[in-house]
């Protein structure tokens, strides 16, 4: 299928293609809904929208951030049960979004893209999806995320056990639990999730833990009838609620980025949660992490110590030597039976795309433009990649508040550009290489003074030290930077016309 294969019959008719259902993919489809362009297609390569709040169903999965944030700002949702939205709801909220918003007749289910090509001469991305099907678009927006593939880690002999093994993102849910002996590998933001709902009900419990995380108490609670019933009468009331959640959150810019001594305090808090949920001294010195608070992901529980305290739990931070058959062998050889391993581990945030999926000018994959790591301007656009544009890209996502926020600066970033395109009658936007490279030697200057360079290892960095998925200041700032395209910063050319130096 292709929307308009020659590059257009005029700028009214320019054309995009978008990549995926969640709330990126969603607020995308719905801005350019909102603005009158209609000529669009979301490709979504599971059967339903939703994204990661569709894959990831796993006991306990729940948002982090209270919900009254976790959502668009023009659609506010008086009917939270939580401060911190469980996944049924999320998802829910998603597919409402999706209908209310009327997105349904554009969305292509079963639709993974495998391949995108930039066809220079037409100016138009040519889209493969696993089935073989094809799609053309003047442009392409990524709405996959960065937490959209699972990291699967390597471990001798993991192909070979008998048992069950799945990844919390592909939880098996027709597999029984109960009574069964089970191995958890990973103790990140999903299996402090899912740890304390399978806890009490497997036989056994080995955590394999690599490396410990700081974990705060989550203030988390029922939303009353009376509040929810307030909320619906009164929009008025949720907006100054979100308005202080956003505020309240967004100071922890402060100790971040601005003065990480700032953590201290935060790290006493911590201890002290440790201290009163933890009585074992043993268990305790384990679950202790040694590095500044906020430099790995700071995660919220009040039932993950209690969890592992349990005398059918055991934490092993001793390393996995390798699995067998029937069996899990630690580093120090100690041998644990098992019948079923769920990897814990994560996704793979450093690699948002495979080799062999983007292609830009001359036939460049996206990874080869990326030597360093990724990288692009604002987040959003890559040099040799014109017309493409990427929500939740590099060096968008946050330690401190909602990624929501971010995707909607961004969703009004990629928006302007296309009615940029249709009014100025443009074929294509290319960032200069020059611009990309000046703003992304900004972010490194900014970031190597905050937490999260601090020396602790974490997906937030690569192998090569660099610091690929954060954002380095106040997500305002973000919005002030995203509000319109300044073409001064891009390559253009025009439909009649050779490319403006």
């Amino acid at each position: 299928m292709a929307f308009d294969s020659k590059g257009g019959g005029g700028a009214k008719e320019l054309s995009v293609l978008i990549v995926g259902t969640g709330f990126a993919g969603l607020g995308m489809g719905i801005k350019l809904k909102e603005a009158g362009i209609d000529s669009f297609t979301i490709l979504e390569r599971a059967d339903d929208v939703g994204g990661t709040w569709r894959d990831n169903s796993y006991p306990g999965c729940a948002c982090d951030v209270q919900s009254h944030l976790y959502s668009f700002s023009f659609e506010p949702n008086p009917n939270w049960t939580r401060m911190f939205a469980p996944q049924p709801e999320i998802k829910a909220y998603l597919r409402h979004c999706a209908q209310k918003y009327e997105l349904m007749p554009h969305i292509h289910y079963n639709a993974e893209v495998v391949r995108a090509e930039y066809d220079e001469k037409a100016a138009i991305w040519n889209v493969t999806t696993r089935a073989g099907e094809t799609y053309g678009a003047n442009v392409l927006v990524s709405g996959m995320g960065g937490l959209s593939t699972p990291a699967y880690p390597t471990i001798k002999g993991l192909e070979k056990f008998k048992g069950k093994t799945f990844h919390s993102a592909n939880w098996d849910h027709a597999y029984e639990l109960e009574g069964k002996r089970v191995a958890v590998i990973g103790t990140g933001a999903s299996a402090i999730q899912f740890v304390p709902q399978i806890a009490k009900k497997v036989a056994r419990l080995d955590l394999y833990q690599r490396t410990p995380t700081w974990i705060l108490p989550k203030p988390d609670r029922e939303i009353t009838a009376a509040e929810r019933l307030l909320f619906r009468r009164f929009p008025a009331a949720q907006q100054a609620f979100r308005n202080s959640i956003y505020w309240m959150l967004e100071s922890r810019v402060l100790g971040f980025v601005i003065n990480p001594r700032v953590m201290k305090l935060v790290e006493r808090q911590a201890r002290s949660h440790i201290r009163r949920q933890v009585a074992d001294p043993a268990l305790r010195a384990k679950l202790t992490p040694d590095y500044t608070i906020g430099c790995k992901r700071i995660l919220i529980s009040d039932d993950f110590y209690p969890a592992v305290s349990r005398a059918n739990v055991e934490v092993i931070d001793s390393g996995i030597q390798e699995v067998k058959a029937n069996s899990v062998v630690d580093a120090s050889g100690v041998e644990r039976a098992v019948d079923a391993i769920i990897l814990g581990t994560g996704f793979k945030a450093q690699d948002p795309m495979p080799r062999g999926a983007i292609f830009g000018r001359d036939g460049q994959d996206i990874l080869d433009a990326w030597k360093d790591g990724p990288e692009a301007y604002k987040g959003s656009t890559v040099a040799g990649f014109p017309n493409f544009y990427m929500l939740v890209g590099p060096n968008t996502g946050l330690g401190h508040s909602s990624m929501v926020y971010m995707i909607e600066s961004q969703v009004q970033y990629v928006l302007d550009a296309v009615k940029t395109m249709r009014r100025e009658g443009l074929r294509s936007l290319e960032v200069r290489p020059e611009v990309q490279a000046r703003y992304n030697a900004g972010l490194q200057q900014k970031l190597g003074k905050a937490v999260w360079q601090s020396g602790c290892k974490s997906w937030y960095v690569n192998e090569a030290g660099k610091n690929t998925t954060l954002w380095p200041s106040f997500t305002f700032k973000f919005r002030e930077e995203t509000r319109r395209i300044d073409l001064v910063d891009y390559r253009t050319e025009t439909r009649v016309s050779t490319a403006k130096a």
